[in-house]
């Protein structure tokens, strides 16, 4: 930094002494904002998000192509564990805000299509299976159209698919026939109000206000029946799906359930900020093995992610500390987070074996992205 001539005779001796120190802390200032800004938040390392798209787009590419996903027509399962997280978080990977789909998002995108398009041909036999891909089918689509604002016909059809298999009486009236397979956590005993509270976020994510058409309001009336109705006998991760459907969906919990969801959550932080999937219900493994209990990606994305969505502050310190696990902890090689089966122990360098490290990356996307 220079002076002027007439600068330099009006200071004193003393008082240039301050006027350099303080030239040279603005300088130093300067130098740690840039640092931080190519570090990330609070001078920590920034996550790497190119790697983690090419491992969701390598993993979607594969599952794509995998025989045992395999369905008539060309056409592919919708997984829990891979699909539908990569449809929910690989757009936030993007160049901007207007930037375009992949060719893996695009090939995702015209496979549920199809699938919606061809569902007197494609729709899998048995009401659980109906009931579970109608569901998963109408949230993709709408969280594609939520980001041009523009509700699709294939939506539509879709949502259609939805509420025509939405069950009309008995337990589950309001709520779709869902696989129950004994898999933690989407396919359990448990799993219908997780599959609920999906329905509910495609309804609240569908853009022009889908939820308040009248195609909407009889099925939305019995979902919030079933809803409330078995609530209080929820497993947490499933109050906490219920909590991110309600930030798009406000109804469906009241403040109260709120602010007891968030705090319960909250209070099974982990020391290392993040948070453990085993702690968010009661699972046991089908093969005796020990539950893994420490941090892991999905649980501690998942958490940070919906109370992102659900206002916490973020200057909250939980809330910093969970999503600084997150920074700490992608895959430098990889680009994934780390998760493992609640179901049994497997090879995790197997396809098979990533499953869960799937939704785990999708999350901690999601939550990093939306906290960014």
């Amino acid at each position: 930094m220079k002076m002027n001539r007439r600068m330099s005779m009006n200071i004193s001796r003393p008082g240039l002494l301050v006027w350099l120190l303080a030239a040279c802390l603005v300088a130093s200032t300067g130098a740690l904002t840039a640092q931080s800004e190519s570090t990330g938040a609070r001078g920590e390392q920034a996550w790497d998000e190119e790697a983690a798209a090419e491992y969701l787009d390598q993993r979607q590419s594969w599952w794509a192509g995998w025989s045992v996903a395999a369905r008539d027509n060309g056409t592919y399962c919708i997984s829990c564990h891979t699909v539908v997280p990569y449809a929910l978080a690989r757009p936030h990977l993007g160049e901007g805000p207007d930037a375009k789909p992949t060719a893996t998002e695009r090939g995702l995108l015209a496979n549920v299509s199809q699938r919606v398009r061809e569902w007197q041909d494609l729709a899998p036999e048995g009401d659980q299976a109906r009931g579970t891909e109608s569901v998963l089918n109408a949230l993709v689509l709408a969280s594609s159209d939520a980001r041009t604002g523009k509700l699709g016909d294939d939506t539509r059809m879709a949502f259609d698919h939805l509420w025509a298999t939405q069950a009309r009486s008995g337990d589950l009236e309001g709520a779709w026939p869902w696989f129950v397979v004994d898999l933690q956590p989407w396919e359990s005993d448990d799993a219908p109000f997780y599959g609920a509270s999906l329905a509910a976020l495609a309804v609240g994510t569908a853009p022009e206000g889908y939820a308040s058409t009248d195609e909407a309001r009889e099925g939305l009336g019995r979902l919030r029946g079933y809803l409330d109705g078995l609530y209080d006998r929820q497993p947490l991760f499933n109050r906490l799906t219920l909590l991110w459907a309600s930030t798009t969906l406000p109804d469906v919990l009241d403040a109260e359930q709120k602010a007891a969801i968030m705090e319960e959550v909250l209070a099974l932080q982990e020391d290392d900020g993040g948070w453990s999937l085993a702690s968010l219900g009661e699972w046991k493994r089908t093969d005796g093995t020990t539950l893994p209990t420490g941090s892991d990606g999905y649980a501690t994305g998942l958490v940070a992610f919906t109370l992102v969505q659900a206002g916490l502050p973020s200057e909250n310190a939980q809330l910093r500390r969970g999503l600084s696990w997150l920074r700490r902890h992608q895959d430098p090689a990889e680009g994934s987070w780390p998760a493992e089966s609640l179901n049994k122990e497997r090879d995790l360098e197997s396809d098979v074996g990533r499953f869960m490290r799937d939704a785990a990356t999708a999350y901690a996307v999601l939550a990093l992205a939306a906290s960014d």
